[in-house]
């Protein structure tokens, strides 16, 4: 009977190290946070294998698909992959990968270390969490703790801080990369109503902070009322004006959705009705 549930044990040890490693065990933390995912990490070859999606947009990286290939863009890094090839292309060089990228669930896994080690990140693994830091933002060699972002409404307005490294980072990339520099236009510091037409209307205001929540650099967005149509926006500590896309406005309210859906956001106030 004892060598009957020897064989059991045996059997049932050689399935579980033989299978992937799937995660009812497993965290994934960026910057402190726990990360939720619709799929979970598992380990392949003894490699941890984490979801493209969940970890790059926390990267703060930016992905994109065409004809089967995954490029991976953040800053001056582009990386290039395909599924089931352990070949990548970063920055024009050929690498290779422990462990091809592969589909699953209808989600592409990629090696964790490969991911965050590409675009300059820390990891750890212990006691089945998974720990990523990023790279902190420094603007001005001050580094980043928060960007705080505050808009206003009809009635009332908000608060909000943002503290995931990646976050902030790209966000700051969007305002930067502004268009082209405008004299000063006529325009009001906050809502007010009735806005005179013609003017431009502040709508929201982007603080990056120091360790101590000091203001290191602020931009303030404006629309146009009227006619004059465009969206500007203020470089308040340089004191210049810069027109700027709208569709790039967006694109920084959908990174700040998302930052907020994987816990990165904390509402300072909220005085809106």
């Amino acid at each position: 009977m004892k060598k009957v549930f020897s064989g059991i044990y045996l059997g049932l040890i050689l399935i579980m190290t033989s299978s992937p490693a799937y995660a009812a065990d497993f965290q994934i933390k960026v910057d402190g946070v726990t990360i939720a995912s619709d799929v979970n990490p598992e380990v392949k070859s003894n490699r941890t294998m984490v979801p493209l999606r969940v970890i790059s947009e926390n990267l703060g990286v930016n992905v994109v698909w065409t004809d089967a290939q995954i490029t991976l863009t953040k800053n001056d890094i582009q990386v290039t992959l395909k599924l089931n090839r352990n070949q990548v292309v970063k920055n024009g060089k050929t690498e290779l990968l422990d462990v091809e990228p592969y589909m699953k669930n209808n989600r592409t896994f990629v090696p964790m270390r490969f991911l965050a080690e590409t675009f300059g990140s820390n990891i750890t693994y212990k006691n089945g969490t998974v720990t990523v830091e990023t790279q902190p933002l420094f603007i001005d060699g001050i580094k980043v703790k928060a960007l705080q972002y505050e808009y206003h409404m009809t009635l009332g307005g908000v608060v909000q801080q943002i503290n995931g490294n990646g976050y902030n980072e790209a966000i700051y990339n969007f305002i930067k990369n502004n268009g082209s520099k405008i004299e000063a236009p006529t325009y009001n510091p906050w809502d007010s109503h009735p806005i005179p037409v013609g003017d431009y209307d502040k709508n929201a205001q982007f603080d990056f902070l120091d360790q101590d929540s000091n203001s290191i650099k602020r931009f303030d967005i404006y629309f146009s009322t009227g006619d004059l149509g465009g969206v500007l926006v203020h470089d308040t500590t340089a004191n210049h004006w810069y027109v700027y896309s709208d569709t790039a406005r967006l694109g920084i309210l959908q990174l700040i959705d998302t930052a907020s859906l994987n816990g990165f956001v904390t509402v300072m106030s909220n005085t809106v009705p």
